[in-house]
C-alpha cells in the first residue's frame, strides 16, 4: 500500500489541525523525491520519536542555478509514494508549483554567513532557495520537528541558524549520513553515474576517509588535503569545486578545540558529487 498522497495546501491542513487537536506530535521530511535508503532512514527517525510523519515532495527549482540540472532532476512520485507506504507515512505531500510559489510572490529568506563559502561561493543563489523553500514547508506543516540528512552539512548549518534567527517553533534533528557498501553517499544524482563512473565515484569517500586519518594523527591539514586532491583527479574528478577543511558549525575557518568538518564537492561523469565527514582536530 502505497503513503496518501496530500497535494492541496487546505487538505493538509485539515488534516494537521486534526492531528494537533487530539496532542499528537508531528514529525516532517523535506526532499525533492527519488527516495533512496537515505530518505528512509530520515522517515523511520521521524516514526521513531512523532505520532504523525509527512514527507514532503517539492522539486524546488528556486535552489537550482541550472535549468538543464532542473529538468534534469528525477521525477518518481509514485515509486516514493510505494516506498514510503510500508513504513507507515500519514501523508506525502507534494503540492503544486503555483501553491508553494503564485504568481505574485515576493519573498525571499536570505541567511547570511554559514551560507557564504562552499556551496554558496558556488552556486550562487542557491541557498537563498533553500532557506525560502524550507521556510515555506515549515510553515505549510506546522510539524514539531524535522528532519535532515547530515549528508548536505552545510544545507543543515543554513535550516539550524533559519530556525533558531526566526524563532520558529520546530525541532531540527540531524541524522547520519547513509552510505552505500563501498562506502559512497547515497544521492538521488548517483543514478545519473554510468556503470563506470560509480565504480570510481567509491574514491571520493576513500579520499575522505584518508585525509581524516592523516589529519588526526597530526599531519598538516595542507598536505593531507594536497594527497586527497590529487588522488580524486587521479580517479577522474574534474573540477573538484572544493575539498575543505572548516568550522562544523560556522563553516569558517577551524579553530582549536571545536567541532571541525572535511567538505567536498567534485564532478565525475557530468555529475556533481558532494560529502562530508567530522574531523576532531589534534
Amino acid at each position: 500500500m502505497s503513503a496518501p498522497i496530500v497535494r492541496p495546501l487546505a487538505e493538509l491542513r485539515a488534516l494537521v489541525r486534526g492531528w494537533k487537536s487530539r496532542g499528537e506530535s508531528i514529525g516532517v521530511v523535506p526532499t525533492m523525491g527519488a527516495l533512496h535508503e537515505g530518505h528512509l532512514s530520515l522517515v523511520r527517525a521521524a516514526k521513531a520519536s512523532c505520532d504523525r510523519v509527512i514527507v514532503t515532495l517539492f522539486v524546488n527549482p528556486r535552489q537550482f542555478n541550472n535549468a538543464e540540472d532542473f529538468a534534469r532532476y528525477p521525477r518518481t512520485e509514485h515509486a516514493d509514494a510505494e516506498l514510503l507506504g510500508p513504513l507507515g507515512v500519514d501523508a506525502l505531500f507534494v503540492p503544486d508549483g503555483d501553491e508553494v510559489y503564485p504568481p505574485d510572490h515576493a519573498t525571499v529568506i536570505s541567511v547570511s554567513g554559514v551560507t557564504a563559502p562552499l556551496e554558496g561561493a558556488h552556486r550562487p543563489g542557491h541557498f537563498d532557495g533553500v532557506a525560502t523553500v524550507v521556510t515555506l514547508l515549515l510553515n505549510m506543516t506546522q510539524a514539531d520537528r524535522a528532519f535532515f540528512g547530515e549528508k548536505d552539512w552545510q544545507q543543515l548549518q543554513l535550516v539550524r541558524r533559519l530556525v533558531q534567527d526566526l524563532k520558529l517553533p520546530v525541532e531540527i534533528v540531524p541524522c547520519p549520513c547513509v552510505r552505500a557498501g563501498d562506502g559512497l553517499a547515497l544521492s538521488s544524482r548517483n543514478q545519473r553515474l554510468t556503470a563506470e563512473g560509480r565504480a570510481r565515484a567509491a574514491t571520493l569517500p576513500q579520499a575522505l576517509f584518508e585525509a581524516v586519518a592523516r589529519i588526526e594523527a597530526g599531519e598538516p591539514a595542507e598536505a593531507a588535503l594536497a594527497a586527497a586532491q590529487a588522488g580524486l583527479e587521479a580517479a577522474g574528478f574534474a573540477p573538484v569545486e572544493y575539498l575543505a577543511l572548516r568550522d562544523g558549525e560556522t563553516l569558517g575557518e577551524p579553530q582549536p578545540g571545536r567541532p571541525a568538518r572535511l567538505l567536498v564537492a567534485a564532478w565525475l561523469d557530468g555529475v556533481r558529487l558532494i560529502d562530508n565527514l567530522a574531523v576532531t582536530l589534534p
